[in-house]
């Protein structure tokens, strides 16, 4: 039975990228690439496993660079992830489990997490949807990191 947070709360941010949806779909897929634009601003990404692909399992670690406000969710300054790659349509979707590696119950269970890829005429609408965000994720905090991160990934591949 699969541990999944009962709070049922769904965040969201979107940008319209000036790339195509296979550039940004490569940029996802490609580790070396992900770690440089994921981590939102004030923190460094680090690929532990990836393996894209359907049923493929992932784990990353992002590091706070400067003293922040809030306690990172693994450690102080460390937040844990391990994943799941649940479904690829290239070029169009991506959806990810996500389980924090955390003994704080406010950040257990298991968020899924969707990237839409829409091409539209400037480039492609890049829309983040993630569900069952653990109750312990502040929703402000979690806006503003998503929104960092589709400026990032926006900056990448653009």
């Amino acid at each position: 039975m699969t541990n999944r947070s009962t709070n049922g709360r769904i965040d969201s941010a979107s940008k319209v990228i000036l790339a195509s949806p296979q550039t940004i779909y490569q940029a996802f897929l490609n580790p070396e690439s992900l770690v440089l634009w994921l981590p939102p601003k004030g923190m460094l990404g680090h690929i532990d496993m990836f393996e894209p692909r359907k049923g493929g399992n992932y784990s990353m670690t992002l590091t706070y660079e400067l003293d922040h406000s809030t306690p990172g969710k693994t450690s102080e300054n460390t937040d844990v992830s391990q994943g799941m790659f649940l479904e690829l349509v290239p070029d169009k979707k991506i959806v990810l489990s996500v389980k924090f590696d955390s003994n704080h119950p406010a950040f257990s269970g298991e968020m899924i997490q969707t990237w839409y890829l829409e091409a539209v005429s400037e480039g492609t609408k890049v829309t983040i949807v993630c569900e069952n965000v653990p109750e312990g994720v502040r929703k402000a905090d979690h806006d503003e990191g998503l929104i960092s991160t589709l400026e990032n990934l926006a900056t990448f591949t653009e």
